[in-house]
């Protein structure tokens, strides 16, 4: 099945960020992801979804929103809207109300950048989600690049040396906001984790120091939201956007940190007695369930079930693993990367019913 690279959650001008929606494409070209979806604040910007092309290389651009109430403070309880196909902000005063019109509208609702703490040296407050009594919405957004920023940036000094040093930022996602997608899965409810990396291309000063924080393309070659899809793009915007959409819906994707090694390749699935499943189907305990999972090179593999690591495979670049036990299984990868073991892979489930 084919594999899609997808970048999301970001910002231009239109709000708080520093470039343009050709200035995204350019960099997503440079990266070699498949798509982008720009999801600029409490505004549906319209006219540039599309195919954005350069020499023999060629990404989907889509347009989303990142909507939060802002008569409210701090502004928490933002939320990330794919394909809703028209203005929401209006509906920001109350989360349940948002995410039913996003989903009336026939979009997708993810819960942005759910710990999301305050950097005080950069006067930046904590703008975590707060109401975890809203329901409905598709899931949430595991691993935000820039959030995971502001837990190792005490002072301006340390952000200083992040913006020299940026690679040193990723190591996983915010350990607290796995915790809560476990609970919330433990529910029963299947809730889809994707990657964002709110990308702003800030620039920020501190005397004779100016950099860019951080660059888009850097974002872009970070972490990612890979789609496996049922057939290729096709190049027509409408038929591939509702492939792209129709997948994260469904749970068909995994979360990976292409830094320190690409991702792409990455497959988990279970085959049993009466259907086979990918990342975020269900399928039957009944008879025996073969869980697989094959990366695109070794690394340290963890099988997880109803949240607790079952199993662990070490420099390994498959696993295998035979039950009859109904659960919620799950993979997680890890890589060593300039001297620390990082968060590389991160399935959504399959859920053995």
């Amino acid at each position: 099945m084919p594999e899609v690279i997808v970048n999301l959650h970001m910002h231009t001008r239109y709000s708080d960020g520093s470039g343009t929606h050709q200035d995204i494409a350019k960099a997503a070209l440079a990266a070699g992801v498949d798509a982008v979806i720009v999801t600029d604040h409490n505004v549906l910007v319209q006219g540039f979804e599309g195919y954005y092309k350069e020499k023999n290389k060629k990404i989907l651009m889509l347009i989303g929103e990142e909507v939060h109430d802002q008569a409210r403070d701090p502004q928490k309880n933002h939320l990330l809207v794919f394909g809703g196909g028209r203005e929401l902000a209006t509906f920001a005063h109350d989360p349940q109300l948002l995410i039913d019109q996003a989903q009336a509208s026939g979009g997708l609702a993810f819960i942005a950048h759910p710990d999301d703490p305050a950097a005080p040296a950069f006067k930046e407050t904590d703008i975590s989600w707060e109401d975890w009594s809203v329901r409905h919405y598709t899931g949430i957004e595991l691993w935000n690049a820039l959030s995971e920023l502001k837990t190792i940036v005490p002072t301006i000094f340390h952000g200083a040396f992040y913006a020299l040093f940026p690679a040193l930022v990723a190591h996983q996602p915010i350990p607290n906001t796995v915790l809560k997608w476990d609970e919330l899965l433990s529910t029963g409810a299947q809730v889809v984790a994707i990657g964002g990396s709110d990308a702003h291309a800030l620039h920020m000063s501190l005397g004779p120091i100016s950099r860019v924080i951080f660059p888009y393309e850097f974002h872009f070659r970070t972490v990612n939201t890979h789609l496996i899809l049922p057939e290729a793009l096709s190049g027509d915007v409408n038929i591939d956007k509702k492939l792209i959409y129709e997948a994260m819906a469904a749970g068909h994707c995994f979360v990976g940190y292409d830094l320190p090694a690409p991702t792409r390749g990455f497959h988990f699935t279970a085959q049993g007695l009466e259907k086979n499943a990918i990342m975020g189907d269900e399928i039957p305990a009944k008879g025996g369930v073969t869980l697989q999972a094959k990366l695109p090179s070794d690394a340290e593999i963890r099988l997880l079930k109803d949240g607790v690591v079952i199993n662990t495979w070490k420099n390994k670049s498959s696993c295998v693993h035979i039950t009859t036990d109904a659960g919620v299984y799950r993979i997680e990868a890890y890589r060593r990367y300039l001297g620390k073991l990082r968060g590389w892979i991160y399935s959504n489930p399959i859920y053995v019913r």
